[in-house]
């Protein structure tokens, strides 16, 4: 007790980022665990983010005194938004000099493909609220807007989250589709980091083939950089900060309800900047070992950020019934997208799981399948479905929200 009177005696902020660290430390240690060859991962860091939540996050807001629970709350999205920037603009750094000629090859394929998972996505969530609604009678808005939160927790999509809320009518209401948005958001992060990696497993995949495959799809284009060029930091960070800071300006721009969001204006603007990688005789393109460290660190500090505030909203308000919703509104989309994707769309498998990351808007998701599959380029088909996935899903949430007005 008297350790832990001390350590609740550091300043608010640096007690933050001792937990920051702690989390991190503890949730790669529980990534690290194999069965069966699967393994959490980063995702690890995710779990114990939740524990964390679920059981100390009312104490540590309460014990700071450094004000209301407020504090806490606003602290923790920073470092989820920090670590959603650093992420996302790596990975379109990344993606980049590829992004457009393998978008033009699959162009088609990446559209209906995001399309159709969120369509089903949709679909699934409106089954749900009418069952919702037929067997335990709440009322049409109410089941409306907690089925249309599970839906953007279990595709974790902030964008559907924010236009949810946005579309409903009432604080009340407001609230309920937060709360769905927290009960759903477990199983919307971890079922999607064990699906791409048990697929591969279960159609024994050999992996050397798959990037063969890959890269036959995705051939390697040339870098546009012959050395020469002037760079504005030894570790490309300027470069970095410039695009991270145009991508949220155009971010915030709103056409009614729909804005890209600091993630889709961070992805775009990183992609366009990798592609070109100069601007005269000017480097704008960060080494990769940079953008590696960034990738994962952004990853990191988006888990920890959404595991902690989504743990304690899961304890609070969880409901099994609920939690069962948000895993159809997971893992029905996902399966018919793979399935479609390569008996129809005929895509080699880390095409096909990429292309599920996107469409699926799943960021940590992403982190997991470079792991696996154990090259970069499966972020070019994330990057390329991700943003059609992003304005569907923003569509389709406020759709269902007026139609069970």
């Amino acid at each position: 007790m008297i350790l832990f009177g001390g350590i609740l005696s550091i300043k608010a902020v640096t007690f933050l980022v001792f937990c920051v660290f702690a989390i991190a430390a503890l949730g790669y240690l529980l990534g690290r665990i194999t069965i069966k060859g699967v393994s959490l991962g980063t995702a690890g860091v995710f779990i114990v983010a939740l524990l964390f939540g679920a059981i100390l996050y009312t104490p540590l807001a309460n014990q700071l005194k450094v004000g209301d629970a407020s504090y806490v709350s606003n602290a923790l999205k920073i470092v989820e938004t920090l670590g959603l920037i650093l992420f996302v603009t790596s990975v379109g750094f990344i993606a980049g000099p590829s992004f457009f000629g393998d978008l033009k090859k699959n162009f088609k394929s990446y559209i209906l493909l995001g399309l159709l998972i969120i369509v089903i996505g949709g679909l699934a969530c409106a089954g749900c609220t009418i069952l919702d609604i037929k067997v335990f009678g709440r009322s049409p808005e109410e089941a409306g807007a907690m089925l249309v939160g599970l839906l953007s927790g279990s595709l974790t999509s902030t964008p559907a989250f924010s236009a949810a809320k946005a579309t409903v009518t009432s604080d009340e209401l407001e609230a309920i589709v937060a709360v769905g948005h927290g009960i759903a958001y477990l199983f919307g992060v971890v079922g999607v980091v064990l699906f791409v990696q048990l697929v591969p497993k279960m159609a024994r995949a050999n992996m050397e083939e798959e990037r063969a495959k890959l890269s036959a799809a995705n051939p390697e284009t040339p870098s546009k950089l012959d050395g020469s060029e002037m760079e504005l930091d030894p570790f490309g960070f300027c470069a970095f900060s410039i695009v991270a800071v145009l991508g949220m300006v155009i971010g915030c721009f709103k056409f009614g309800n729909f804005s890209l969001t600091t993630t889709g204006g961070c992805l775009i603007l990183s992609l366009i900047f990798g592609h070109f990688s100069k601007i005269g005789k000017v480097s704008i393109m960060p080494p990769e070992a940079t953008l590696k460290v960034f990738r994962e660190l952004g990853l990191m500090l988006f888990l920890i950020g959404a595991g902690v505030a989504g743990g304690a909203s899961f304890v609070k308000y969880f409901e099994w019934v609920y939690f069962i919703y948000g895993i159809v509104m997971t893992l029905v989309p996902m399966i018919i997208g793979y399935i479609f994707a390569k008996y129809v769309l005929k895509l080699n498998l880390l095409n096909n799981l990429g292309s599920i990351c996107g469409g699926m808007t799943s960021t940590p998701a992403l982190g997991t399948l470079i792991s696996t599959a154990g090259t970069e380029k499966v972020a070019g088909a994330y990057a390329s479905t991700y943003p059609i996935a992003l304005v569907a899903v923003v569509i389709v949430s406020q759709v269902l929200i007026i139609i069970f007005r």
